[in-house]
C-alpha cells in the first residue's frame, strides 16, 4: 500500500536477527523510521549499520518494564508519535516438560509473555493519547494449535494470541489497532537454540528443525514472514497466519482436531526415539 508506512515511526523488539531484523528491513524499505531493540548489543549495532540512517538502536531487555516504558515514551516525545509497536522478542525452551524446571518456565514467561505485556502497556497509553497506532505481537502457529515438546513455548504464544485478540476489541474505541502474527517454523537461529546458558542444562532436546518440518512443513524465511506480516497489518487482520499452509493447519485443527492429534502422536513418537532411556 503506497504511502502507508512512509515517515511513520516504529519500534521493533528482538530486532538484531530473525523475524525482528526482517521486519525492520521491510519497514525501512517502505519508508518508515525504525527503532531496533535487542538484548544483544553487538548484533544490534551491526543490524542498525546494515539498515542505514532510518534505523536507530537501543539495547533493551523486555523483561524490564520500566526500561521499556521509558524508551517508548522517549521515542514518542522525540518523534512526535509512536505509530507501530512490534513486540517481537522471544525465546524457545525445547524439551519434555518433565525435564524442565521452574526456572525454565519463569524465564520463558518473563520474555515471551511479560515482554509482550511490558511493550503493550508502554505503547497503549501513548497510542490512546494519539487516537492512533498499531500494536503487533509476534505469536506463533503454536499459539493456535498444540506444540508438544515445545509446550512451554506454546503456552506463552497462546497467551500472546489471547491478549492480542481480546485487547483488539477494547482498543478499537480509541482508534488503536492490535494484531498477532502467527507463523509456522521460521528459519532463524532460534530453531537451534538450547535453554539459556545461565539455567540448568536440559538433558535432552528435540531436533526442532526436523521435528517442526515433520509437523508443519519446511521452515519459512524471515523475509517472507515480514512481508506477509506487514501486508496483514495494512489490512488490519486480527491474526496474521503465515504461510498459507499454516492457515490450513490451523483450520484443520479447529474443524478436525482428532486428525491433528493423530499426526502429532506419530511425529512425537519418531522424535522421541532419539531420547536416551532413563535406566
Amino acid at each position: 500500500m503506497e504511502g502507508y508506512w512512509r515517515e511513520r515511526c516504529a519500534l521493533v523488539t528482538g530486532a538484531a536477527s530473525g523475524i525482528g531484523f526482517a521486519l525492520s528491513k521491510e519497514l525501512i524499505s517502505r519508508g518508515a523510521h525504525v527503532w531496533l531493540t535487542d538484548i544483544d548489543t553487538a548484533a544490534l549495532e551491526r543490524a542498525a549499520m546494515e539498515l542505514g540512517p532510518k534505523a536507530r538502536w537501543q539495547k533493551l531487555d523486555v523483561r524490564d518494564a520500566a526500561a521499556v516504558r521509558d524508551l517508548v515514551e522517549g521515542i514518542a516525545k522525540e518523534s512526535g508519535s509512536l505509530d507501530y509497536m512490534f513486540n517481537n522478542a522471544g525465546i524457545i525452551m525445547p524439551g519434555e516438560v518433565c525435564d524442565l524446571g521452574t526456572d525454565h518456565f519463569d524465564r520463558i514467561i518473563d520474555v515471551n509473555i511479560r515482554g509482550v505485556v511490558h511493550g503493550t502497556l508502554a505503547a497503549y497509553p501513548v497510542m490512546v493519547r494519539q487516537r492512533s497506532g498499531h500494536i503487533v505481537n509476534t505469536a506463533s502457529l503454536a499459539g493456535i494449535a498444540p506444540a508438544p515438546l515445545l509446550s512451554s513455548y506454546a503456552m506463552t504464544k497462546h497467551a500472546v494470541v489471547g491478549l492480542s485478540t481480546s485487547l483488539r476489541f477494547e482498543e478499537a474505541r480509541y482508534g488503536v489497532r492490535v494484531s498477532a502474527v502467527c507463523p509456522s517454523a521460521v528459519n532463524t537461529p532460534m530453531l537451534d537454540a538450547h535453554a539459556p546458558a545461565d539455567l540448568e542444562r536440559v538433558p535432552w532436546r528435540p531436533n526442532v528443525r526436523r521435528y517442526l518440518e515433520r509437523l508443519t512443513g519446511p521452515s519459512v524465511e524471515p523475509g517472507k514472514v515480514a512481508c506477509d506480516a506487514l501486508a496483514g497489518v495494512e489490512k488490519n487482520h486480527a491474526l496474521i497466519i503465515v504461510p498459507a499452509r499454516a492457515g490450513f493447519i490451523a483450520l484443520v485443527y479447529r474443524l478436525v482436531p482428532g486428525l491433528v492429534h493423530s499426526i502429532g502422536r506419530i511425529v512425537i513418537a519418531a522424535e522421541l526415539k532419539g531420547k536416551p532411556r532413563i535406566s
